[in-house]
């Protein structure tokens, strides 16, 4: 499998029937595409809408329907479409079950790092700090490096979006989980030995004693 997929196939597995969840853009804009049988989510899209559906097929594109990303998307029958104010009101009120997000850094507290190089021009956070401060549980969904850089570290060196806010991290390597003691691998891939996951993660691991294949 492509590692975007090997990665967004695993997000799609942490939710539950009736969950409301956020994506961020790029690679988890993916998740809607796995989404196990029998487990239906109320897919959330900060410029204004809920019950977004899986990525549209080529003869299928409506240039008017696009997530927050600006990237074409489908809803599904019951989706439901609103202003901003009411979007972020959804965010910022708690009522977000999980967002996905990707990620520049994350660090062994949780803190997050998705929207910002100094020195590089970019478009804004978004409603990223939003996401980050009113989910109930924050996913990273991201490679586990980036062009041979490591981007699980101790602490970030990136401007922050949130602080001690990530409650998992997903990556193609494997699975972790923040808690109070560290990074504890839960999941791995089974391509990779637990060794070679931690040569490119600057953060100490914790090794789960129930440790299972991730795939």
């Amino acid at each position: 499998m492509d590692v975007k997929e090997i990665i967004a196939r695993r997000v799609a597995k942490e939710f539950s029937d009736g969950d409301v969840v956020n994506l961020g853009i790029g690679l988890p804009t993916l998740v809607p595409n796995y989404i196990p049988e029998g487990i239906e989510i109320i897919l959330h899209s900060e410029n204004g809408f809920t019950g977004m559906g899986p990525a549209p097929s080529e003869d299928n594109i409506d240039m008017e329907l696009v997530n927050a990303g600006g990237i074409p998307v489908t809803v599904i029958p019951g989706a439901s479409f609103f202003d901003s104010a009411m979007s972020f009101a959804i965010i910022r009120g708690g009522h977000l079950d999980a967002t996905v997000l990707g990620a520049l850094q994350v660090d062994e507290e949780g803190n997050l790092a998705n929207w910002m190089i100094p020195g590089k021009l970019v478009p804004g956070m978004g409603g990223a700090m939003d996401l980050v401060g009113g989910a109930k549980k924050v996913i990273v969904a991201m490679t586990h490096t980036a062009k041979g850089e490591i981007k699980i570290l101790k602490r970030c060196n990136l401007p922050l979006t949130g602080a001690k806010k990530v409650s998992k991290i997903i990556t193609e390597m494997g699975v972790m989980e923040v808690t109070p003691e560290g990074l504890l691998l839960t999941e791995y891939n089974p391509e990779y030995t637990v060794d070679q996951i931690q040569e490119v993660t600057d953060a100490k691991l914790i090794i789960s004693g129930a440790l299972k294949p991730m795939i």
